[in-house]
């Protein structure tokens, strides 16, 4: 079965750069997406960048200029890279795989990693 495992966040001053990365266990069929999401305290789960095995990205206007998003080869773990942290980047960071675990699977799942808190604060 399928995990997920994620590293990287903690303490960050402002102005620094941030990089997460989350590497799953276990095969699969097919990789639609992986990405990250983060949740601030108090608010809803929101998108800061996903990257499709074709190269493919999408990231939150708060976010845009600043953040690199990348899949290895193997499409086994996602990094993401923050430039230029600051206050509001605090919060709760999910990584995020979207993938087919075999060729008779009815579509595709999201798997979601615990977490791994990112505090921006000087």
């Amino acid at each position: 079965q399928e995990r997920l495992v994620e590293s990287g966040g903690g303490f960050v001053q402002p102005g620094v750069s941030l990089k997460l990365s989350c590497t799953r266990s276990g095969s699969v069929f097919s990789v639609k997406r992986m990405g990250w999401y983060r949740q601030a305290q108090g608010k809803e789960r929101d998108l800061v960048a996903t990257i499709t095995p074709r190269g493919d990205t999408i990231s939150a206007d708060s976010v845009k200029g600043r953040v690199t998003i990348s899949m290895d080869n193997a499409k086994t773990t996602v990094t993401l890279q923050l430039n230029h942290m600051n206050p509001e980047d605090t919060g709760v960071y999910y990584c995020l795989h979207e993938t087919m675990s075999n060729k008779y699977s009815t579509g595709y799942v999201e798997l979601w990693g615990q977490g791994t808190a990112v505090a921006v604060n000087s």
